[in-house]
């Protein structure tokens, strides 16, 4: 947690109470779907937990943001299924912080509209836990924007209310359908009574309906229809989790869509192989483009294993010459290995450090160091062709990934004359299974494209894809476009996938980005 906690710094609409143990509990709200929908203020939080205790409409893609080693809890609370009772969520949040955790209570949308957080509020006052209450995106909000319709217009719609659909019968209907504008949550199941209940009450049977279905997700649906017609439109069909819209600004979405500008990757689903809580600046480039990105984290970054060879090479640092690097996470796993063992930046002073690529320098820079050389092309073999010294009796220290790097580097060099100590500073790994939103964008056949920024993500997305659905795997690949960033990364998309069809002229990530946005813009040109 930093100097500053959540429990010192809280400002909550409730006030906070005087925590007895250090612990406590942010009640946050996770917006209606991704993560490009949290707020800032709720990246900081995730990042801080010790715990998460999380509803079940929560997109599993924000766990990423995640520090390692955060227990998870999940708590159901899903409508028409088995669902963690209020009371028991209650005495969890009370008890893990009295522990003297950060706690994360993570919720759908925003935790005051239809959230359930008074209850835990009231509970964690009477223990004297300390809390606070983070807003977030109302789906009430955000899923009628999300697919076109204003809510609120000068000539259809001065005002709308939302309501819960958990009890019709607790609603006023005679007022209710006098209001330009509605939106029900949790309407799903008593969409027929709804329907009923306005016509009883004097709603017009062409009065315009939408339902959005998992607003803010790669599954986001929408049906349009009419008071009378909706409930045909959608017989048969479970609509859960879902926002309903009625009123005639539903009419407004061809409009408003229609004037909409187009991006080269509009209508696209991008499935982004990559390693976990790293594909942050690739989405961005992606979204900006109009893609809608699902992360399949095909990467896990751990420590290595063995961390002996690198504690050594740390304390001879004087004897090396230069430092090579060749990913930001041998950027980070070194410098924090080097911090860890009572070290600081001055110990590399009488080094030059040569990198590949320019995230790779990126990061290097964020930690306070400069590149001395960085090679033309991004790829580690232009580093030997353009060193910038002879490498005769050079000493090269080599911090690496411990399984799966091209040895093709270290044998050119070794060959020019130089002495290079390759030491395993960190290892990418395959996760144990796919991310659950990945899978169902995959079997809904939703994915239009697969990106690939190593061999490593294309050996673990098989061996993830093989694992989830056997030997019928490759079938959910027929008409999926496969973009790879580099040659490397191609080769291994021929040998385990059979094709390649984007492949990156600059390889970054910027650069798989254009050579898909080309890919977009001329079809099959």
């Amino acid at each position: 947690m930093s100097a500053k906690s959540p429990a010192q710094s809280t400002v909550s609409p409730t006030g906070v109470s005087p925590a007895g143990s250090g612990g406590c509990v942010s009640i946050v709200g996770a917006g209606p779907g991704t993560i490009d929908y949290l707020t800032v203020q709720a990246r900081q939080r995730l990042r801080q937990a010790d715990v998460l205790v999380y509803d079940a409409l929560v997109d599993p893609g924000l766990l990423q943001l995640l520090p390692v080693g955060c227990e998870q809890v999940p708590m159901g609370k899903r409508g028409g299924r088995p669902s963690a009772a209020q009371g028991d969520i209650n005495r969890t949040l009370v008890a893990l912080a009295q522990q003297g955790k950060h706690v994360v209570r993570l919720k759908s949308g925003d935790p005051f509209v239809l959230g359930r957080a008074t209850a835990e509020i009231q509970a964690l006052q009477a223990a004297r836990c300390s809390f606070e209450v983070i807003p977030g995106l109302s789906s009430a909000l955000t899923a009628p924007l999300l697919v076109g319709i204003p809510l609120t217009d000068p000539v259809l719609s001065r005002g709308f209310g939302v309501f819960t659909a958990h009890d019709l019968d607790a609603l006023d209907w005679p007022r209710i359908s006098r209001i330009e504008t509605l939106v029900f949550l949790m309407g799903g199941r008593g969409l027929a009574d709804i329907c009923q209940r306005l016509q009883t009450h004097g709603q017009r049977g062409d009065t315009p309906v939408a339902i959005i279905q998992w607003a803010g997700q790669v599954r986001q649906r929408v049906w349009q229809g009419t008071v009378l017609s909706i409930v045909q439109q959608t017989k048969g069909m479970r609509l859960s989790p879902c926002v309903i819209v009625v009123g005639e600004v539903v009419r407004l979405r061809e409009y408003v869509q229609s004037n909409n500008p187009s991006l080269p990757l509009s209508g696209q689903t991008v499935l982004v192989t990559r390693a976990a809580g790293q594909s942050s600046l690739f989405t961005e480039l992606l979204i900006t483009q109009g893609a809608t990105v699902v992360d399949m984290p095909a990467l896990e970054i751990v420590a290595a294993r063995d961390l002996n060879p690198l504690d050594r090479a740390l304390q001879q640092l004087s004897t090396y010459h230069w430092l090579l690097l060749t990913s930001a996470n041998a950027v980070t796993f070194f410098l924090d290995r080097l911090w860890h063992g009572g070290q600081d930046l001055r110990a590399l002073a009488h080094l030059k450090i040569a990198v590949v690529g320019k995230k790779t320098a990126k990061v290097l820079g964020e930690r306070g160091l400069k590149a001395d050389f960085i090679p033309p092309n991004y790829i580690a073999d232009a580093l030997v062709e353009h060193f910038p010294e002879p490498l005769t009796n050079l000493n090269v220290l080599f911090p690496r990934v411990e399984h799966g790097g091209r040895p093709v580097l270290v044998e050119a060099f070794r060959r020019q004359g130089a002495q290079v100590d390759e030491v395993a500073a960190y290892d990418s790994v395959c996760p144990g299974a796919i991310a659950p939103a990945a899978v169902a964008a995959l079997q809904d056949r939703q994915v239009n494209i697969v990106t690939f920024a190593s061999a490593k993500t294309v050996r673990h997305f098989a061996q993830l894809m093989a694992q989830t659905w056997g030997e019928d795997w490759m079938s959910y690949l027929e008409g999926v476009t496969i973009a790879s960033i580099g040659p490397q990364t191609s080769i291994a998309c021929n040998d385990r996938l059979g094709r390649v069809d984007i492949e990156a002229i600059d390889y970054t990530l910027d650069g798989l980005t254009q050579a898909m946005v080309q890919w977009a813009s001329h079809g099959d040109d």
